[in-house]
């Protein structure tokens, strides 16, 4: 191989070498990006089964979804495993690094963006924050229902979740 083409590669597999750390930010910033907005746009919203919010959130976004995707809703589908004690509905994305920060503030601006997600209320009985948690708020919803909304890190993972209690929680939480 001649000197030139000898440095003409090594120019291209050190163009190559730094642009990856690059191409992995813009990845993980634009799937902390899909799943803020795809969560704000969706996880909000009432009568929707596994399977509907699924196909909801890739056609906001792309199949499969570049996040991690926890939901269900006991009060329309039936769920195989037991879920949290007063839980009726749980939404909850999660995708690599910590974006809190940027997670809260979109977070906060939809819940004030009409119609308005409740009124802040004390957080149950039913939900304690986690050691790595940046925002956990009970929110009173109208018809006497309470939300609660949870932003924080877990296992190098930012989550954003919501839950819905049942109406009557407290009985349920009852030993």
């Amino acid at each position: 191989m001649t000197q030139r083409l000898r440095r003409m590669w090594m120019t291209i597999a050190t163009g190559i070498a730094l642009a990856m750390p690059v191409a992995a930010h813009a990845t993980t910033a634009t799937a902390a990006n899909d799943a803020i907005s795809t969560f704000n746009a969706w996880c909000f919203k009432a009568g929707l089964t596994a399977d509907r919010m699924r196909a909801n959130m890739e056609q906001a976004t792309t199949a499969p979804l570049p996040f991690a995707l926890t939901f269900w809703d006991v009060s329309l589908e039936p769920v195989d495993f037991k879920p949290p004690l007063g839980v009726e509905r749980r939404c909850e994305v999660a995708f690599d690094g910590d974006h809190t920060d940027k997670a809260i503030d979109a977070l906060r601006v939809q819940m004030a963006t009409p119609p308005i997600f409740g009124s802040q209320t004390e957080l149950p009985e039913t939900h304690t924050p986690l050691p790595e948690t940046a925002l956990i708020e009970g929110r009173a919803l109208p018809r006497n229902r309470v939300a609660i909304v949870h932003v924080g890190l877990r296992d190098g993972q930012t989550f954003m979740a919501v839950d819905r209690l049942f109406t009557n929680w407290k009985e349920r939480v009852q030993p």
